[in-house]
Formats: C-alpha cells, sequence, structure tokens
C-alpha cells in the first residue's frame, strides 16, 4: 500500500474547522480507494503560537517539514496581529524556503453552483491561474527610513530575475499546452512598469518558441479584468506576476461562484521540496466558530495535492463526489444554501463511500 506523510497546518480563523473537514474527507477517500494511506502529522503553528512564543512556527520549522511529501494548509491571519506579520511568518517563509514557485489555481463553475455573470454557461469559465510565487513584487525588498518625520519614505522592490521569469513561463506553457485548448494569456503592465514587466514579456516571447503548439497572447492587466468579466469564454490558462495573480485569482473565485470554492497550490514542479496546498479564502474571522465555513475549497485542494502525489484516480473519485454533492443543492451560505461546514462534509464523505457500488 502506498504510503504519504502529510503535514497539516490548520493555522487560523476558519482554517481549522475546513482543514479538520478536509481530512475527514481524505480519511473517507482512503478507506473507499484502499491502494494509499496518509499518514498526518499535525502542525499548532499559527496566530496563536505567536502568541505564546514570539513566533507563528518555530526557528527549525523548515527542518520538521522538509521530509513530508506534501503541506495542507488553512489558513493564516489574526485580528489582533499585522497581516504582514502572519503572512511573513508563516505562509511566505514556506513557500519561498521550499521554492515554491508556481502558484496554481484552477477555477471553474461547479455544478449547481451560479456565478454572478449573467447569461454565462459552466464550459464559459474554465481557467487556469499560473502566478509566480518567488520573487516579483512579493520578493520582500525594500525598506523604511526616518520612521515618525515628514520625510519618512518607505520602498517596496519588485524583483524580476531572468531565471525566475523563464520557469515560470516554461511552467505556464507547458500546462496550456496540456490543456484541450492549448492556449496561454501572458498578463503584463509593460506600459507602465518598463523595466521588469518588459523583460517579462520579451522572455514570454523566447519561450513561446518552445511550445509551437500552444497559441497565445497578451494582455494588460487591468484590462484582464474587464476580459474576465465581459468575455469569459475567450481565456484559458493565464501567467501573471505574484501580485497580478494574487488579484485576478481573487476575482476569478468570485466570478466562479464564491472564494469558499477556490483552491490553491503552491508548487515545487521539480519536486525538490514539499508542495504546499491551501484553500485561498483566507481565515474569515467574521464566521469563524459558526459552523458555516464553505469546506468545498479545502477538498478541490486536497484533490490537487492527491493529483500532485500521483494518485490521480483518487482525485478524480473526490472531485465527482464534490460536484454531486453541489448539484444536490448541499451547499453553505456563501454559496446560497443552508448547509453547514459539518452538512456539506458528511454529504461528500457519504457520496465517497457510495461511488460504483
Amino acid at each position: 500500500m502506498r504510503s504519504y506523510r502529510i503535514a497539516a497546518i490548520p493555522a487560523d480563523g476558519i482554517g481549522p474547522e475546513v482543514i479538520s473537514a478536509g481530512l475527514e474527507v481524505l480519511d473517507a477517500l482512503a478507506a473507499r480507494c484502499g491502494d494509499f494511506r496518509l499518514e498526518i502529522e499535525p502542525y499548532d503553528w499559527g496566530s496563536a503560537h505567536y502568541r505564546r512564543h514570539g513566533a507563528l512556527m518555530p526557528a527549525d520549522g523548515l527542518e520538521r517539514l522538509r521530509g513530508v511529501d506534501a503541506i495542507y494548509f488553512g489558513a493564516v491571519g489574526a485580528p489582533d496581529v499585522p497581516d504582514h506579520v502572519t503572512l511573513w511568518g508563516l505562509r511566505l517563509p514556506i513557500c519561498q524556503g521550499f521554492d515554491q514557485y508556481a502558484n496554481v489555481r484552477p477555477t471553474r463553475i461547479l455544478p449547481g453552483v451560479t456565478s454572478p455573470l449573467r447569461g454565462i454557461a459552466a464550459g464559459d469559465l474554465d481557467w487556469l491561474i499560473i502566478r509566480e510565487n518567488s520573487e516579483g513584487e512579493y520578493a520582500g525588498h525594500g525598506g523604511r527610513a526616518h520612521r515618525g518625520h515628514p520625510e519618512e519614505v518607505a520602498t517596496e522592490v519588485a524583483i524580476f530575475t531572468r531565471a525566475g521569469v523563464t520557469r515560470i513561463m516554461r511552467f505556464a506553457f507547458g500546462q496550456a499546452q496540456a490543456r484541450p485548448r492549448r492556449h496561454l494569456t501572458v498578463v503584463t503592465k509593460s506600459n507602465a512598469q518598463r523595466h521588469g514587466m518588459v523583460m517579462w514579456d520579451e522572455i514570454a516571447a523566447e519561450v513561446a518558441r518552445e511550445f509551437p503548439a500552444v497559441t497565445w497572447d497578451r494582455e494588460l492587466v487591468d484590462a484582464m479584468t474587464t476580459r474576465m468579466v465581459r468575455r469569459p469564454a475567450s481565456i484559458d490558462t493565464v501567467v501573471a506576476t505574484n501580485l497580478h495573480a494574487d488579484i485576478l485569482s481573487d476575482l476569478a473565485a468570485a466570478l466562479a461562484g464564491s472564494l469558499g470554492i477556490a483552491p490553491t497550490g503552491n508548487v515545487d514542479p521539480e519536486r525538490r521540496f514539499p508542495s504546499m496546498f491551501e484553500p485561498i479564502h483566507g481565515s474569515a474571522f467574521d464566521i469563524t466558530g459558526k459552523g458555516i465555513a464553505n469546506p468545498v475549497a479545502s477538498f478541490w485542494t486536497a484533490a490537487m495535492m492527491l493529483e500532485h502525489l500521483g494518485e490521480g484516480d483518487a482525485a478524480r473519485r473526490l472531485m465527482a463526489a464534490v460536484e454531486q454533492v453541489c448539484a444536490a443543492g448541499i451547499v453553505t451560505p456563501d454559496l446560497g444554501g443552508r448547509a453547514s461546514t459539518a452538512e456539506v462534509t458528511r454529504a461528500v464523505c457519504e457520496a465517497i463511500a457510495g461511488a460504483n457500488r
């Protein structure tokens, strides 16, 4: 039997609720499939750990994670801890420390879910957004001087390297080539950002020559928001910078129905280090503890994790169960339903158990 070590980091807000739901569904799936098992290693890192120890994770946190097969992450952020402290104290050190340079965010309208876009068919919105995840606007370079004085200055330096841009372009073109439409949109802002983003465009054109089967186009990021709303069927695979894809993927999730259904994978394509999989919805403290957090994003994230581990059949079985439950109208309030987190989780487990019997 195949066995995988999974580090579970529920962290903050609704993170523990949706990761618990995801682990319950994964247990049901492993029992149903019978040919693999998951060894879950829980880590209590996050804002509570910060309040106790002054850090969101231990100094040797990356070393503890280094030997696992994948990381299943909840959400980080708390009202009483500055957002830049939580983000740079846990999620980004893992992403950057393990060089998870490709952030992969699939988006499509699930059965039974209604998009806010008028008259859209489910097949009109089926996207894969690739986010450069190691440098760009979130490289962490810059600083502040003359704090508190009228002449105070703060700099935030976006870093674009030929190596970093080339590898994310190759990854994005490769992902586009594996999809039926074989089309990639390269998002840019080179009309205003005339150095890093011009290089981004130039490298995209260079890499495109390596993938003659892929058609591609280029879109300014502001125009891309309009295209996503007005012409969703014109989009298939997208590659954008760390900041631009962060924003566009949230818009994509909202257009597909809710942030509560959107998954992501922080991937090291070379598999030198463990990759990390997480729902994109954040800690959502406004609904924490109410039992209504949507677990679908954590289920879809779990399916991405299984696919990454080579368990494609199990991933497809899980997504089929999720789609069956959504189509039946068993959904949480963010999708217009009345079901609780536990009810959706139970329904997905039952769909898994009853599949192909």
